[in-house]
């Protein structure tokens, strides 16, 4: 497999087409890291304002809003215009986006123009994402797809990381944190947008990327492509009422991306007001960075051993068991409120949420026809987001403003274990009842030769 694995990366990097479509991607993603982390500092560790557990969680809520409610509707614009045009333009047009917004941060101004500015930047990123994704097929053989997705999903997020650690460095070493900083930290973001849009621009025709429009029937029009969306949304979930396994794998995920959220608050509320008694947010964000780390190692480590230990146990088991770990770790790890030990928690919590992510998108892609996959997904992506935003407002509602509850921490271990067991029942029921266990991925190729 190792051997298999490394000659389709190989295979796929010698491909000039890709390579290039892959640095579009990553000088993009680099530079959104430095920006979301400009504009994430600029709301949660200022010196120069107040931060409230209700401004963090919508500051929060802003980045990952947009991708809910503009996801679903990406396709109709997707299949409709160049591929290619909307990567330089989606770039071009954040680019310069980021001048009124680091304008904005440097006044202080988090009002409705700073939020309709930031909304419009994140927002576009997902055109582009999706137009990058629908393009690969362009440029890769079909039998090297899912090596050529791994790849460039895996280095976009690597990349992204690298932008907030770039963050990191410069408000430890170069500039202040505060208003002016962030402002200063935002305005470097253009220059990974421009690179990307320049070497889009460069590297492809106007038609190398699609769509292709060859023998496709007259469209309809625009109104009446979004309004079938809407529809299309509600015709996945009555498909995914019949499919029970994908369904309940779906809630599960849910719930826990609910409490996910309540951690996430408090984990930023810890570090930004209890670990820091003189309101040094340089200690907080360096804190942060280890949190960061420990996330991705988790995500990494589940990658690699959720597939072996699905085929062993089943997916519905490993999912159960995930959770239900995590119910007992929360009070082992966090109870104690000292860093460490929630950096380990961190780890832990990000082991669970990516193999849960894994056989969710597995059990999809296995229980629901092709034919409705692309909605079930949407449907699933929307779900997935805003249970995560709930999660936030609850916790801002009820956690302390340092963040320090050993009660919530308690209440957050039973919910998980809540899910873990009505999971565990209605899962095993249907896979019994069916036959079939719900979701073993197959193994999935690593960027790593």
């Amino acid at each position: 497999m190792a051997t298999r694995d490394t000659h389709n990366l190989r295979s796929v990097l010698a491909v000039r087409g890709f390579r290039r479509l892959l640095g579009v991607r990553l000088s993009s993603q680099l530079a959104d890291g430095l920006f979301q982390a400009a504009l994430a500092g600029s709301v949660l560790f200022n010196p120069d304002k107040q931060t409230s557990a209700m401004a963090i969680a919508a500051g929060s809520a802003l980045l990952v809003t947009p991708y809910s409610l503009i996801g679903p509707f990406v396709g109709v614009f997707l299949d409709r215009w160049s591929r290619r045009q909307l990567v330089v333009f989606t770039n071009l047009v954040r680019a310069a986006l980021v001048l009124p917004a680091a304008y904005l941060i440097s006044a202080g101004d988090n009002g409705v123009a700073f939020v309709v500015v930031a909304f419009a930047i994140i927002g576009l990123n997902r055109f582009l994402l999706a137009g990058l994704s629908a393009a690969v097929p362009h440029v890769v053989e079909d039998r090297r797809l899912v090596t050529a997705n791994s790849l460039s999903g895996t280095l976009g997020s690597v990349c992204f990381s690298a932008g907030l650690g770039i963050a990191v460095v410069l408000i430890n070493w170069l500039i202040a944190a505060g208003d002016s900083g962030y402002a200063a930290m935002a305005l470097v973001a253009p220059i990974g947008y421009v690179a990307s849009a320049l070497l889009a621009w460069r590297s492809f025709r106007v038609s190398d990327l699609g769509p292709d429009h060859a023998g496709v029937p007259a469209r309809a029009p625009m109104h009446s492509a979004l309004g079938e969306v809407v529809r299309g949304l509600g015709d996945g979930l009555a498909h995914l009422a019949s499919k029970r396994g994908a369904a309940y794998t779906m809630a599960a995920k849910a719930g826990f991306r609910a409490l996910f959220g309540v951690l996430t608050l408090a984990m930023l509320l810890l570090y930004r007001n209890y670990f820091v008694t003189d309101d040094d947010v340089q200690d907080s964000i360096t804190g942060l960075a280890f949190v960061v780390v420990a996330g991705s190692l988790g995500v990494m480590v589940a990658a690699l051993v959720t597939p072996a230990v699905t085929r062993r146990i089943g997916g519905w088991r490993w999912v159960a068991g995930l959770i239900a770990g995590i119910a007992i770790a929360l009070p082992l790890t966090v109870s104690s409120f000292t860093q460490p030990l929630l950096v380990v928690a961190v780890f832990c919590v990000n082991i669970a949420a990516q193999g849960t992510k894994i056989v969710v998108d597995t059990s999809i892609q296995h229980e629901c026809d092709d034919d409705y996959r692309g909605r079930v997904f949407a449907v699933n992506d929307t779900t997935y987001n805003l249970s995560y935003v709930l999660g936030l407002f609850a916790a801002a509602l009820t956690l302390p403003g340092d963040g320090h509850s050993p009660a919530a921490v308690f209440v957050v271990a039973a919910g998980f274990a809540v899910i873990a067991g009505w999971y565990a029942v209605v899962a095993g029921r249907w896979a019994r009842r069916v036959g079939d266990d719900i979701a073993q991925p197959e193994p999935v190729p690593t960027p790593v030769g």
